[in-house]
């Protein structure tokens, strides 16, 4: 990419401040696939807990809380 100019800059800087994006309503890949995600709050000792294991396994912290729900399921069926 080209170094702009302090007049080209300037310019830019105009239009991209007076420009407001267009949305659309078309969803994309990483909207689609967390549509049904929850924010979860956990306390201190769980976070860490969570943590060990995340570097343990190498697993994301949504896959070891499935892998703890569908253990507990299965303990209890």
């Amino acid at each position: 990419m080209p170094i702009l100019t302090d007049e080209e800059a300037d310019a830019l800087d105009e239009e991209l401040t007076r420009t407001v994006p267009k949305l659309t309503d078309v969803e994309g890949p990483f909207i689609k696939n967390y549509r049904n995600s929850m924010l979860v709050a956990l306390d201190q000792f769980s976070a860490q807990y969570l943590q060990a294991r995340m570097l343990a396994t190498k697993q994301t912290p949504a896959e070891l809380i499935s892998e703890m729900v569908r253990e507990r399921i299965a303990a209890t069926a």
